[in-house]
């Protein structure tokens, strides 16, 4: 799950990647408005984050223009202002719900699941491929009935491959999806987590090559009939 955090008090976005990260979600942090509306319409987020007072495009203003261009994602508003008016103002421009700063993490970590328990229906359907099967909202994964108990990358890194169909990834295109870039692992880690999540697959009666080695290139997830 990828999520997008508007926030310009760097101690807190750092505070709040931090405490994501730990509970397997990938985090792009930027700093104003206007780079939130850049970052957004480069990738597919699960959620976002806006601070209200931002510089350059205000965190209302930044709603606003995500609703009228179609953004579907859950939107979730950090207000320092605690007056029904300002929350009133941020719920009509279309975010969903908001917290008050100082941010307390329990919290908004149970208003983001919150969230996407939510919104599932709409945009977190469950991704298939033959008898796998991946709950986004849940952070359920099976195959033939067996429940797979996945890390947060595992599970994070399985995720992209059922998202990413027939397309073969690099090493390098999965630490960019899946890590922070600023402090990115070696990809002989990455090549260890996939050996330990098709050790997982295997044992709960998957193939052993339904992730797909292609020399040279990277992996896929082998398509099933």
């Amino acid at each position: 799950m990828r999520i997008l955090l508007v926030e310009d008090d760097i101690p807190l976005a750092e505070t709040v990647v931090e405490a994501l990260s730990d509970y397997g979600y990938v985090v792009d942090a930027v700093a104003d408005g206007e780079l939130g509306w850049d970052q957004f319409r480069r990738e597919e987020y699960g959620i976002i984050l806006l601070d209200v007072m931002l510089s350059k495009l205000d965190g209302v203003s930044l709603c606003q223009r995500l609703r009228t261009h179609g953004c579907k994602a859950p939107i979730l508003i950090m207000t320092a202002r605690d007056s029904t008016t300002d929350k009133v103002i941020g719920l009509d421009a279309g975010a969903d719900d908001y917290v008050v700063k100082p941010v307390d993490l329990p919290e908004l970590l149970a208003r983001i699941r919150a969230l996407l328990r939510r919104g599932n229906v709409f945009t977190m359907p469950i991704l298939t491929q033959g008898e796998l099967h991946l709950d986004p909202g849940s952070y359920e994964v099976a195959y033939a009935d067996h429940a797979l108990k996945l890390t947060p990358k595992e599970f994070s890194l399985l995720e992209l491959f059922l998202r990413s169909g027939r397309r073969v990834l690099s090493r390098r295109a999965i630490i960019s999806h899946l890590w922070d870039l600023e402090d990115p692992p070696s990809e002989e880690s990455v090549k260890a987590h996939i050996k330990t999540l098709r050790q997982k697959l295997k044992a709960a009666g998957a193939p052993s090559d339904l992730i797909e080695t292609v020399r040279g290139i990277g992996y896929r997830l082998k398509q099933t009939d």
